[in-house]
């Protein structure tokens, strides 16, 4: 069974930082990409930022150079540095990884951790 848990969402003003996490447990074998997603009320699940095994990132136009995606493959967790923080960045964030497992990669996602940003 793995487990993908994510905190360090909360309420912060706008221009404001806040710090996800992202610590997968279990019969972990390797992780391969993470990501992180959002959803806003209303709107449809959009895809945030990726980091590969070796450490590649993507971002989201609306979020290049305000959001940083890192990982610490020791710990088996990836992080969300996110600065100058929008009103329009809130949502529900969800972390995602690919995993293997013995002979199996499969997709798995965390709970979601709320970031509210008030103007």
């Amino acid at each position: 069974q793995v487990q993908l848990v994510e905190s360090g969402g909360g309420l912060v003003q706008a221009g404001g930082s806040l710090r996800l996490s992202c610590a997968a447990s279990g019969s972990i074998g390797s992780i391969n990409t993470m990501a992180w997603y959002r959803q806003a009320p209303g709107k449809q699940r959009e895809l945030v930022a990726t980091i590969t095994s070796g450490g590649s990132t993507n971002y989201a136009d609306s979020v290049k150079g305000r959001f940083t995606i890192s990982r610490d493959n020791a710990k088996n967790t990836g992080y969300l540095q996110m600065n100058s923080l929008k009103p329009e960045d809130a949502a529900v964030y969800y972390c995602n990884a690919l995993i293997r497992i013995m002979f199996k990669t499969g997709s798995y996602w965390g709970q979601g951790t709320q970031v509210t940003v008030s103007s």
